[in-house]
């Protein structure tokens, strides 16, 4: 991990060390006072705006303190970026990985040390989905570097590497910009850096720099770009031949899509592979969307226990399987509870290949290795004969009398029917994770959760930058009442944004997913009038409704109404449902986590 800092801080020396003086440093002679008036060169805080331009980003999202101030001047004054003022610096960072997921890219601004904090889970989250973020934050003024000074919003001590302390281990690169002369490398440093890791990185950007001009920034910048990165060529001969010996031998052999697949930027080549294979398709639980579920060989879910019907069987009973980007933690493995074998088995990752528990392949990148071995693999379509010969269609749930209280399944049977290409589904860590992993994708629904980091509350920032992101498309958000009381903020700036999206909230009292782990009376919570409560953050202004829903009819008058007379307004229907209504999965999936957590010390 690099952590390069503009200007160490031994290197910065004080003039006057007088209490209550000002201390002095030449080095931002050419402050100007506006960022229109920067003579033959843009300003730091311009050169910034550009380049979030030219890699993709049209929106920040930023919460404003007084160290970031002039940068936000900056931000707001360049026209092809809009700045997207968030409730709290949380949901700013959750807002910018909904961005990125979707863009490819995202970008946030806050302040020194309160707000970096603040928004270091967010990043964290980022970081562990491997999402390219670019976290910016207005830092003190150059001349308090170095002063043996206290500042405000620190924590009372005159070291102010606290904050890049803390985020060192979630982003991939570091940069503090206190001088003027390595600001252009370093920026330019860090946002490659994010591109090519596909990782988070933090800049700190002194407060009185931003309106600075300097020879480096100009104001029609170099365009920007990254060099490829490129395939050892003899190791990725060597890697396919070897796969494919290895797959071609085999009786029945299947394949699953992981979540690296966006990373690697692979998902078009790994369906060329599942043309030219025939073999049964599956995809693991955080994958969901990034793998066409119309495809004709694809079986579901591949998640142990939990996963599509039929599905884990014919995974697990292939002779031969190929993962595409998986990652294999407690949570996706069903407290470690997979019938995997690794002598089965080749791993693919973005630039590495582990063919069984024989020969591994590095600087070998998924996205070449993939289309390479579609020519030399043979047809087998064996495992999805089998599937088809075992294959029970779906039940239907029971049916509700129109008026009873409603069940979650008949929420979700709804919910399925209103997928189309032109939408997508964020769900929200908890019971929704299982109920909304059995719907099935339209081609073009885009699908998102956070299975990995699995943080309470992320769904409500996420939604809010990701329907920022893909404004043609209306988002369908389904989120337990105990997440959104972590972050219900900012469904205001979802109105302040004009945004459509349809949000289910669903109340059946409390955190239903610890619950199913491990229960407890702290996982009872106070129960909300929600719909009251985005009612006054609505306040009259901008396009919202809401609506409470106890039964069917309920559900189904709801839904007409969002998606018919409310279809150009944020529409947040509360489904009040019992708090023991969850999916068979989560009972299942709590029990296996729950043992994996309680096993006891090693001896």
């Amino acid at each position: 991990m690099d952590n390069e800092i503009g200007s160490q801080l031994s290197s910065c020396k004080p003039a006057s060390n007088d209490v209550g003086c000002p201390p002095q440093n030449g080095s931002v002679s050419t402050i100007q006072d506006s960022p229109s008036h920067g003579g033959s060169h843009a300003t730091l805080g311009s050169h910034i705006a550009h380049r979030l331009v030219q890699i993709g980003i049209s929106d920040v999202f930023s919460v404003p303190g007084d160290f970031n101030l002039t940068l936000l001047d900056c931000i707001v004054a360049e026209p092809a970026l809009n700045n997207i003022g968030c409730c709290n610096e949380l949901n700013a960072g959750y807002a910018a990985d909904g961005y990125a997921r979707a863009r490819g890219v995202g970008a946030c601004v806050v302040t020194f040390t309160v707000g970096g904090l603040s928004i270091l889970n967010a990043i964290a989250g980022a970081y562990s989905e491997n999402l390219p973020v670019i976290c910016i934050v207005g830092g003190p003024n150059t001349n308090d570097y170095g002063t043996n000074r206290i500042l405000h919003h620190t924590i009372g001590l005159p070291d102010f590497s606290q904050e890049i302390r803390c985020f060192q281990p979630v982003t991939c690169y570091q940069a503090v910009i206190n001088h003027l002369d390595d600001a252009h490398e370093l920026i330019d440093k860090a946002i490659s850096t994010a591109l090519k890791e596909s990782k988070p990185v933090y800049i700190s950007v002194s407060c009185n720099l931003p309106t600075a001009t300097h020879p480096t920034f100009s104001r029609e910048p170099i365009p920007f770009a990254l060099s490829p990165k490129t395939s050892n060529s003899k190791g990725l001969e060597a890697a396919v031949e070897a796969a494919a010996a290895f797959l071609n031998k085999a009786v029945k052999p299947v394949m699953v899509g992981g979540p690296k697949l966006r990373v690697a930027k692979a998902t078009e080549v790994f369906v060329e592979l599942a043309d030219a294979s025939g073999y049964a398709l599956a995809v693991m639980p955080s994958a969901k969307g990034l793998v066409p579920e119309h495809h004709p060989h694809f079986i579901g879910t591949y998640w142990g226990a939990v996963g599509t019907a039929f599905c884990g069987e014919i995974v697990e009973s292939a002779d031969a399987y190929l993962f595409v980007g998986p990652i294999f933690n407690d949570y996706s493995s069903v407290g470690y509870s997979l019938l995997l074998k690794k002598e089965k088995a080749i791993i693919v990752q973005p630039e590495r290949v582990v063919i069984a528990n024989g020969p591994a392949f590095g600087c070998v990148l998924m996205k070449d290795f993939l289309p390479a071995l579609a020519k030399k693999i043979k047809k087998n379509t064996t495992a999805y004969e089998n599937y088809q010969r075992i294959y029970i269609p779906d039940g239907v749930p029971l049916k509700c009398e129109p008026t009873e209280p409603l069940k979650v399944n008949i929420l979700f049977q709804h919910i399925q029917k209103m997928l189309s290409g032109d939408g997508a589904v964020i769900a929200e860590t908890g019971d929704s994770w299982f109920n909304c992993q059995k719907l099935k994708l339209p081609k073009g629904c885009g699908y998102e959760f956070q299975m990995q980091y699995g943080s309470i509350g992320w769904s409500v920032g996420a939604l809010l930058g990701y329907a920022q992101s893909v404004p043609d498309k209306r988002v369908i958000a389904c989120i337990g009442d105990g997440s959104f009381q972590v972050t219900a903020q900012d469904v205001s700036t979802m109105m302040r944004c004009k945004q459509r999206s349809i949000i289910f909230l669903i109340n059946n009292g409390g955190y239903t997913i610890e619950v199913e782990i491990h229960d407890g009376p702290y996982n009872v919570i106070k129960n909300w009038n929600y719909t009251g409560l985005v009612d006054a953050i609505h306040n009259g202004e901008g396009k919202c409704w809401t609506m409470k829903v106890y039964n069917e009819k309920d559900l189904t008058d709801a839904i007409e109404i969002a998606t018919g007379d409310k279809k150009d307004c944020l529409c947040f229907i509360e489904v009040i449902v019992h708090k023991d209504d969850t999916s068979k999965e989560l009972l299942e999936w709590g029990s296996r986590v729950s043992s994996a957590n309680s096993r006891p010390p090693n001896p």
